[in-house]
């Protein structure tokens, strides 16, 4: 039953395109969630890594998607399609995007997870790499629990009745999907029954957390940039300690602050996934904060990649105002700041206006060399973990970005 529900509403869902989304009341310009990486090419390399890893990532999601629970709450969630909240737009990327809803993040840490797990003693491997699973799993479920959390349209006091009475239930049934996926994976990771792994996704959970909190923000709690400032040293320390992240001196500076905010939105689970492999795997704590560091910089490398393509002329995309092309414009030509430093509503701003001021500074081509030095850096980390099928596949992953 719980399959030809969800059949249904992906339908209804997808019927709903000619819907304009894009209106006000949609946080387009939310920060930019790492999803996927952005490129076509990129489908080929998926399958045939999962060839490697025996795990179609088509699959990945089942666990959640096909349950009763999910369901019945996407039943629900049928009744505000149509609408202009931010959950349709969510639903549709989580159900449906150009790149048949492939999990990225579970495919490269089951990937590692070859890499690095031991062929001898078989019994002891199988064990291992079920657990990896779940921890791919798990990664992936948290990842989409919290982006579905983020499709919350705020309303204030005075504008709640009956007008917005279906946003409201929109909202909440956006709490309880995100919710329902977040308590999910904290169960799964319960059975893989290893203190220390929890202790690591605990600490990812606390930077998702903290970085909602983190800037000025608008009305609807869409981020705004801090106020350029120039600096002799931008630069951002990534490290595997499970301190909290560091945040004096960021705002302003475009790639620290563009890097914290990458490392709270996705980055640091993405690293803690890496660096609980190679923890499952029982490699050496050097092999793990390797795994972590990798984990990072191709999460970063992936941001940049997916924010370079917004910026391309045939792109119609909208972009995030925290992205790397407007704080590096931003540092460049302090004055467009003054654009951006009153703005209560971000749906205000004339993006179009943006993006031809950023195309006339240099920031597109700072991204570009950002891009690629957090691609080299994951591939150098990845290269640690030796000559094998699993680390020519993540290479090639790299390469298509």
């Amino acid at each position: 039953m719980s399959y030809a529900m969800m059949r249904h509403f992906r339908r209804t869902v997808l019927s709903s395109q000619q819907i304009r989304l894009e209106s006000t009341m949609t946080n387009l310009t939310q920060e930019d969630f790492v999803y996927r990486p952005p490129l076509a090419q990129w489908s080929k390399v998926i399958r045939e890594a999962e060839k490697i890893v025996g795990y179609p990532t088509s699959f990945m999601n089942l666990r959640w998607l096909l349950s009763d629970e999910f369901a019945n709450m996407a039943m629900h969630l049928r009744k505000v399609v149509g609408s202009n909240h931010p959950i349709m737009r969510t639903a549709k990327t989580v159900l449906y995007n150009e790149h048949n809803n492939l999990q990225p993040w579970g495919l490269i840490i089951l990937l590692l997870s070859k890499a690095i797990t031991s062929p001898v003693q078989p019994l002891l491997t199988t064990s291992v790499t079920e657990k990896q699973r779940m921890l791919a799993e798990l990664t992936e479920m948290i990842r989409t629990g919290h982006y579905i959390h983020r499709g919350l349209l705020n309303i204030p006091l005075e504008e709640r009745g009956k007008a917005m009475e279906t946003s409201i239930f929109a909202n909440k049934i956006a709490i309880l999907i995100g919710d329902y996926l977040l308590v999910t994976a904290n169960g799964m990771l319960a059975r893989i029954k290893n203190q220390d792994l929890s202790y690591l996704i605990s600490t990812a959970l606390r930077d998702l957390s903290e970085g909602e909190f983190f800037g000025q923000r608008d009305c609807q709690n869409i981020p705004l940039p801090g106020k350029p400032i120039k600096r002799d040293r931008d630069m951002f320390k990534i490290t595997s300690d499970t301190v909290p992240l560091d945040v004096k001196d960021i705002l302003g500076s475009p790639i620290r602050e563009w890097t914290l905010r990458t490392m709270y939105n996705g980055g640091s689970l993405f690293g803690r996934g890496c660096e609980g492999a190679a923890l499952l795997a029982d490699r050496s704590s050097e092999d793990q904060k390797i795994a972590f560091l990798f984990g990072c910089h191709l999460c970063l490398a992936w941001q940049a990649a997916s924010e370079l393509q917004k910026f391309t002329n045939n792109s119609k995309e909208s972009f995030s105002l925290v992205s790397a092309p407007v704080l590096f414009a931003l540092n460049e030509s302090p004055e467009l700041y003054d654009q951006l430093k009153n703005l209560t509503n971000v749906s205000e701003v004339n993006l179009d206006t943006i993006k031809s001021h950023i195309r006339n500074t240099n920031a597109i081509e700072k991204t570009r060399l950002l891009h690629e030095e957090h691609s080299e850096k994951a591939r150098s980390y990845v290269e640690l973990f030796g000559d094998n099928q699993s680390v020519h596949t993540i290479k090639r992953l790299i390469k298509t970005l």
